[in-house]
């Protein structure tokens, strides 16, 4: 089958592959893999807009706007959640939390309603942060997992919780198309976060503590409130009013940007982070426009089987070219995909930017087999959830 497959497929393959082994070496594989694509369209195989030169132009000219709004979001959303980490509100968590196993199972509650409104990769940060604190740095590994599952779980059914749902926001879905992701997901949460809190507090009990002195940066977190109304502001009113925009110019991501320069004087955004956040949003480019470029009419008919499916090959291979892959494809109910892809990504440390995210944290859960083993219950929640959500929504794709 490989054989008889378009090389385009063959390259994207390899270079999703490299992303998965060489951990350490993403960036150069997803940029590398980008690279040869990009040379045997341009010297053999040619675009879908014309050959060589010429067409690779105007390929960039259909592109250049999801692009745009794509990168351009990551890094404002960088900048949100350091916001938002820096208002010291997540910090009144541990004073919150039960005493028992509840505790556990209240913080992964928190980390789910987090990413709904905040990047999930920041979400799951917080969370095990937050572990870190009321667990004396003894954190289980499928409690870790479980934190890798609640942020990305949460982030499902939200626009602005996800990657993969912001890539389907700027491709022009709606944000209710996707929100019966939330569906799957509490199915989901409902049968993994249980067992984890329980684990966790069987392995190291939860340390209850008064986190007085912390004081609230109200402004910061107006400023997150302000910058989240700004994305979604833009979005509603370009849908209505002008969505011809949408298609001209990366709207969504200038209005966030627009907001951040507003809230300046207020408080300074962190640009120390945005080197390592600017390669990583060149890494996630490089894998979209990669898929961009895929002949995507030889792919197999969308269907609820293969939207099944992509939730474990998320779990291998990174999701972001995987929903860009959809998006070029189309005719997938989006919020059934949302949840496969997003969710899906849990099942491994490496699934998911939340999971490698947490593991650099916590470098014990670089283990794929130790993550299995803890974090049996991630893939069971996952079947569980896209079947109650199959069940209840049912199938209704959409161009």
């Amino acid at each position: 089958m490989l054989a008889d497959a378009p090389l385009e497929f063959v390259l994207f393959a390899a270079t999703l592959l490299g992303v998965a082994i060489f951990h350490r070496r993403t960036f150069t594989m997803a940029v590398a893999g980008l690279a040869a694509i990009v040379a045997y369209k341009l010297f053999v195989a040619g675009f879908e807009d014309g050959p060589g030169i010429s067409g690779l132009v105007l390929h960039l000219a259909h592109h250049w706007t999801d692009l745009a709004n794509l990168g351009l979001l990551l890094l404002g959303f960088a900048l949100l959640s350091r916001h938002f980490e820096e208002s010291k509100l997540p910090d009144l968590a541990p004073d919150i939390l039960p005493d028992d196993w509840t505790g556990g199972l209240v913080l992964l509650a928190l980390i789910f309603v987090m990413s709904a409104f905040l990047d999930n990769i920041a979400a799951a940060l917080i969370g095990a942060t937050v572990a870190a604190h009321v667990y004396k740095r003894r954190v289980h590994i499928g409690f870790l997992a479980a934190i890798v599952a609640a942020s990305n779980a949460g982030g499902s059914g939200s626009v602005v919780g996800d990657t993969t749902t912001t890539m389907m926001w700027i491709a022009g879905k709606s944000p209710l198309d996707v929100m019966h992701a939330y569906v799957g997901a509490i199915a989901a949460f409902a049968v993994f976060a249980i067992p984890a809190a329980r684990a966790q507090q069987h392995y190291s009990k939860i340390l209850k503590h008064d986190v007085g002195g912390i004081v609230v940066d109200w402004t910061r977190v107006g400023i997150v409130l302000l910058l989240l109304i700004s994305v979604v502001g833009a979005n509603v009113a370009a849908n209505l009013f002008a969505p011809e925009l949408l298609h001209d110019l990366p709207l969504i991501a200038l209005a966030l940007w627009a907001a951040l320069l507003v809230a300046w004087p207020l408080r300074a955004p962190d640009w120390k982070i945005m080197p390592e956040t600017t390669k990583g949003a060149v890494f996630l480019l490089s894998l979209v426009f990669a898929a961009s470029l895929m002949p995507v009419d030889q792919l197999p008919a969308p269907s609820w089987e293969s939207a099944f499916s992509l939730g474990f090959i998320s779990a291998v291979f990174d999701n972001i070219p995987l929903t860009a892959l959809a998006l070029q494809q189309g005719n997938y109910d989006w919020g059934v995909l949302a949840y496969a892809v997003g969710f899906g990504g849990s099942m491994m440390w490496f699934g998911s930017s939340a999971g490698v995210a947490v593991s650099n944290m916590f470098p014990e859960a670089r283990s794929a087999l130790t993550w299995l083993r803890a974090a049996w219950f991630v893939p069971a929640a996952y079947v569980v959830g896209f079947f109650v959500m199959l069940g209840v929504m049912g199938w209704h794709p959409q161009s």
